[in-house]
């Protein structure tokens, strides 16, 4: 059987969900990677330096806060 996909992106199987839910770390580093791009695109700024240039980096902190959050809506669902 094929693995379900959309847009042609692989989803992510809902074993893994389950398992997250139920504490497993391997499970959660998953969920975590599987959105990373997205986090990191929700992540991006703009920082200008002394010289008006710009310069497009991730915000490590939006990020982490981000992860986190994730993290305790999955542990959280009823």
């Amino acid at each position: 059987m094929k693995n379900p996909n959309y847009k042609g992106i692989e989803l992510l199987p809902l074993s893994v969900i389950e398992a997250a839910r139920a504490g497993d770390a391997e499970a959660v580093e998953r969920v975590l990677r599987y959105y990373e791009g997205y986090i990191n695109k929700l992540c991006t700024r703009t920082l200008y330096d002394e010289y008006g240039q710009p310069h497009v980096c991730v915000d490590e902190y939006m990020k982490r806060r981000l992860e986190i959050k994730l993290i305790s809506s999955i542990v959280t669902i009823p």
